[in-house]
């Protein structure tokens, strides 16, 4: 009798290959399932349900801006800051900003400067840099100086004071120079000029003659006329009656005007006054030259 093929014997059981098979396309029969719930899941709306979007972001702070013009005084800008912040005021509807006069002079008279070798000074004026500074409702008098006297060192720091230290100026001496030029100069290329007749007087031991210094201590606005009484004042600041430089800075200063005070033009001049267009200036290093075009001018003989 012939015998039964293998396959045959063992036809119920399936073989190694069968089964791995067979474990694939189970395998693979999950798996697109699972793929389909996940699809129709998604297709499907979420009924019933809410989608609660996130808030949005809070608006950013609403900015305000202050602007101190070049040769304003540490008292002129309290009041633009006084200025400044009613219009703030105003724009919130009456809500309180931060800012004021009170506080901006309290801030503003003592404070170290950095780039003065870290000392403490007890008169900010030509320290408050004039530039334009934006503030918030919640910036205080105290900041907005402190920014004012970072701008001050940024611009100082570009200034090359060897020819000044040359002649024996200290670098307060610079400072206080540049702030009779910005009171005196309306043309900026007369500020060297300036500077000239300054370090030129200087060096010879003659009064300055600076009348921006005395209208400062005085408080006489540019508009009025100095009187004579007023010319007789023996404040420090009086520049005809005492030689020398002023005690301080008489304004707070533009870079421009602190670069002519530390490179001054290269003139004999000694004498300046302003011409009839209020601009600009007759410069002469003459004295009867100078006399001569006073007279011719209505400045008196």
């Amino acid at each position: 009798m012939a015998e039964e093929p293998e396959l045959t014997k063992r036809a119920g059981r399936p073989s190694r290959a069968q089964v791995r098979r067979r474990r694939a396309v189970a395998l693979g029969v999950v798996v697109l399932a699972l793929v389909a719930v996940v699809v129709a899941v998604a297709a499907v709306p979420h009924i019933g349900r809410h989608h609660v979007a996130p808030p949005p972001p809070p608006p950013p702070p609403h900015t305000y801006r202050v602007v101190f013009p070049e040769g304003f005084t540490r008292a002129q800008m309290a009041q633009r800051v006084e200025a400044v912040a009613r219009i703030a005021r105003r724009e919130r509807h009456g809500r309180p900003v931060k800012l004021a006069s009170g506080p901006y002079l309290a801030a503003s008279r003592v404070a170290r400067i950095p780039c003065f070798g870290g000392a403490r000074h007890t008169n900010l004026e030509g320290f408050l840099f004039p530039s334009t500074y934006d503030f918030l409702a919640t910036t205080t008098s105290r900041r907005l100086v402190q920014d004012q006297l970072t701008a001050f060192c940024q611009s100082w720091r570009t200034v090359d004071l060897r020819y000044a230290r040359s002649k024996n100026l200290t670098s307060y001496d610079v400072l206080t120079i540049a702030s009779m030029i910005q009171g005196e100069a309306v043309v900026a290329s007369e500020r060297p000029l300036i500077a000239a007749v300054i370090y030129n007087r200087l060096r010879l031991g003659m009064p300055l003659a600076i009348d921006a210094a005395l209208r400062y201590a005085l408080h006489i606005p540019g508009t009025k006329s100095i009187l004579e009484s007023q010319l007789q004042n023996p404040t420090p600041y009086n520049l005809r009656l005492h030689t020398g430089l002023p005690p301080t800075p008489i304004d707070n200063p533009g870079l421009a005007s602190i670069v002519a005070a530390a490179h001054p033009a290269h003139v004999d001049y000694l004498y300046f006054v302003a011409k009839p267009d209020k601009r600009h200036h007759f410069f002469t290093a003459s004295a009867s030259a100078f006399q001569q075009y006073e007279c011719a001018h209505g400045y008196g003989c």
